[in-house]
């Protein structure tokens, strides 16, 4: 077999393997036979590049980040649907589809709560992909859809030209987990897994939207150059065929009929792996679909049946507080079981403090409930008529319910959280921003093998950390014993890293990376730091006061100096070798842009910040200078736009000599 031929049969096993995996959920082939096989046609492209196709399984992930993306005109309107409300609103678009035409069959659809998109084949192969925008022109998301493993990038059959309309969306279990690994990270959440979806489709970066797991559901053909049909279920089986994941589908004669199935739909919408907002019914015949037509805003032919959100009473027996993994205290209502959008609600989310305070909801308290967005269960209002006369506000504790720390409010008082340096709650997060690269940098040290630790029971601080023994980690399970010298290894480097990393490590709030290299410069070691006072600090350029006493009041709890005294046991170095900042560059402001070549970026920042200088990343009036390396983009253009001096490298490199570029 040559080159040519072996790259076919691998790349048809590839593709045959994802679509039994992906669309049909059967897999046939483990993943290190996948990963294998990709690999080799990996190795196969590089060596003859000239083979390289873009329907290669292998292009999925790849193609540089975008500036922006570009608009598409679509051939073919992508339409919004009417909504209806309610089985009378159903009947009377009912009742005006039979005025048009007799005896047409329904058919009926779960609406999957997702991004609409266009995809474009030529010649059975996949071309384009564009979001529906306002109907007319969308923007084109191919390389990031060529990344959902549903999509098929070659069909069985090369029509001329065919284009498919889907809804792409975030499968509910991919958006638990990446919800959970934002929590970790202590980014904000996303609200549901459509905007999650949205937000993945829409990064310019196609490897990010890689990484979000996307799923999509087929249900409409809009254009078929060569093919004819009469039926849009015919439309589905087709694409079923061509290896596409199609919406599910029922058929019915009559829309009365298709109140049942909508009904069935919604109690059976925790079995889907997509969320749901309502369910489609359509016309079947295509020839009565075009008799119906179209108003200037949605066919005729179809609408939207929208579930109203069910809300039913149930009563509050606890209010319990949940520490998330960023120390956010978040209460939450036991009530009695109640079913509702096909699940039965025993907890139900009370948000924070304000929440509470503002419906004034307590223990006792007869409260309705539904489901918002259907997915979380809230609290719509307090039944006051039947609360009993010993319920009380109720309040947040004063203290970590987890270690006992004392917890305070965020600066936006949306929430209360645990300071707690050692608070177990928090312990994977703090754990993993400790060793991360710009922290401790402790290679190797990933949140999978922390969690490990931790469930081990090996680790409870990240002074446990220095402690470890061999036999222990390499005890875990996938460890092995050249894997856990290699990390131990690393951890005992990591002793000798600046005060400055360790600051940053420590997770205070308001001090990042800059405010720990500036810590660090002025006082040169933690000893001195914790002698500090207020008025120390305060006068501390870039060290405001909210900074200042965060960083005082985290230094003075049991828990972190329990911390720090772990840690000089270990010997981890608590001082810092950065020299004091100077002031030949105090109060200029610079911007970096574009590849430098005589310094890394982190190290021009360092060099211009030991002079004084403050390094930013956006340019604005107040921008000093502009430093641009070779390929600079926007931020040049901007720079030049307010009038702002741009330094060349070399400029650069003359300034933090002190002479004039």
């Amino acid at each position: 077999m040559d080159a040519r031929q072996e790259i076919e049969a691998l790349r048809e096993k590839l593709e045959r393997w994802s679509y039994q995996y992906y669309v049909l959920d059967k897999p046939t082939a483990s993943d290190y036979d996948y990963d294998m096989a990709l690999r080799r046609l990996e190795e196969l492209e590089g060596e003859h590049p000239e083979l390289v196709t873009p329907d290669s399984p292998t292009q999925r992930v790849g193609g540089q980040a975008l500036d922006k993306f570009q608009t598409v005109r679509h051939p073919v309107p992508l339409e919004s649907l009417q909504d209806v409300f309610s089985l009378e609103e159903l009947a009377e678009f009912g009742q005006r589809v039979a005025a048009v035409v007799e005896e047409t069959e329904f058919d009926v659809e779960p609406k999957v709560d997702g991004l609409s998109v266009a995809l474009e084949y030529e010649n059975g192969v996949f071309v384009r992909g564009a979001t529906r925008g306002d109907g007319q022109v969308g923007e084109d998301v191919t390389e990031n859809l060529r990344t959902i493993k549903a999509i098929p990038l070659r069909l069985p059959e090369s029509l001329p030209r065919l284009i498919v309309r889907g809804e792409v969306y975030m499968p509910k279990a991919v958006f638990h987990k990446l919800n959970a690994q934002r929590e970790a990270a202590g980014k904000p959440l996303f609200a549901n897994p459509r905007n999650a979806a949205a937000g993945s489709l829409r990064q310019l970066d196609p490897k990010i939207a890689a990484q979000r797991e996307l799923s999509i559901l087929v249900f409409n053909i809009q254009l078929a150059e060569g093919k004819a049909f009469d039926t849009h279920t015919q439309t589905l089986d087709y694409l079923k065929s061509q290896r596409f994941k199609v919406v599910p589908y029922t058929l019915r004669q009559s829309v009365d009929q298709c109140g049942q199935v909508i009904a069935q739909i919604g109690e059976d919408r925790e079995r889907y792996d997509f969320d749901i907002d309502g369910a489609v019914v359509k016309v079947n015949s295509l020839a009565h679909r075009a008799a119906l037509g179209s108003t200037a805003k949605f066919p005729r032919w179809a609408a939207a049946f929208k579930y109203p959100p069910e809300e039913k009473p149930t009563r509050v027996l606890d209010i319990i507080v949940q520490v998330g993994r960023t120390g956010v205290l978040t209460p939450k209502a036991v009530v009695e079981p109640v079913r509702l959008a096909g699940t039965t609600v025993q907890n139900v989310t009370l948000h924070n403090q304000d929440y509470i305070t503002d419906k004034d909801i307590r223990i006792g308290d007869t409260v309705l409930v539904r489901k918002a967005g259907e997915i979380i269960p809230e609290v719509v209002s307090v039944l006051r008529e039947k609360r009993p006369p010993d319920a009380q506000p109720y309040h947040l504790p004063a203290v970590c319910p987890v270690c006992g720390a004392p917890v305070e409010r965020d600066e936006d008082g949306a929430h209360i959280r645990c300071c707690g340096a050692e608070c177990p709650a928090q312990l994977l997060r703090t754990i993993t921003h400790f060793a991360s690269r710009d922290a401790m940098d402790i290679e190797g040290l990933g949140e999978a093998v922390v969690e490990a630790l931790v469930n081990a029971g090996l680790i409870r601080t990240p002074g446990d950390l220095y402690f470890l023994r061999l036999p222990d980690v390499a005890a875990l399970e996938r460890m092995g014993e050249k894997s856990a010298k290699n990390l131990l290894a690393a951890i005992e480097r990591s002793k000798g890293q600046d005060l400055s990393r360790l600051l940053y490590a420590f997770g205070v709030r308001q001090v990042g990376q800059k405010a720990g290299k500036v810590l660090a410069r002025h006082f040169g070691s933690l000893e001195a730091l914790e002698r500090a006072t207020l008025e120390e600090l305060v006068a501390i350029p870039d060290v405001g006061e909210i900074t200042a006493r965060s960083l005082l009041d985290w230094l003075a709890r049991d828990q972190s100096r329990h911390l720090m005294a772990r840690l000089r046991e270990a010997g981890v170095n608590t001082r810092s070798e950065l020299t004091p900042a100077g002031t030949a560059l105090a109060g200029q402001t610079f911007v970096l842009t574009g590849e430098l070549t005589r310094f890394t970026r982190k190290e021009a920042t360092e060099r211009l910040e030991a002079l004084g200088a403050k390094v930013s990343g956006s340019v604005s009036k107040k921008t000093s200078y502009v430093v641009a390396g070779e390929a600079a983009g926007s931020k040049l253009k901007k720079a030049n736009e307010l009038g702002v001096p741009v330094l060349s490298e070399e400029d650069l490199v003359k300034l933090l000599e002190g002479e004039q570029p």
